[in-house]
C-alpha cells in the first residue's frame, strides 16, 4: 500500500467485489485499481478497473445481476 488517503477503502472495495464475483463463478482478470487515479493526489478513492471480458463472462455477469 501507499500513503494514498483512501488505500484501505479502495482495497476493501476491490476485494469485496472480487469475492462477490467469485461467489458467482466470475473472474475478471483485469480487475484492479485504476493506476492513474491511484497515483494521483486527489482526495477521493481511486477508481476500480473492471477490464474487458469475453462473451461467456458477460453472460455470467448478466445472470448474476438479473438474480436480484
Amino acid at each position: 500500500m501507499t500513503n494514498h488517503a483512501h488505500d484501505r477503502e479502495a482495497f476493501d472495495a476491490l476485494n469485496h467485489l472480487r469475492a462477490a464475483l467469485a461467489a458467482h463463478g466470475i473472474t475478471l482478470p483485469s480487475l484492479d485499481l485504476h493506476l492513474p487515479s491511484y497515483a494521483s493526489s486527489h482526495r477521493t478513492p481511486p477508481l476500480i478497473t473492471l477490464g474487458n471480458c469475453n462473451v461467456a463472462t458477460a453472460r455470467l455477469l448478466t445472470a448474476a445481476l438479473d438474480e436480484r
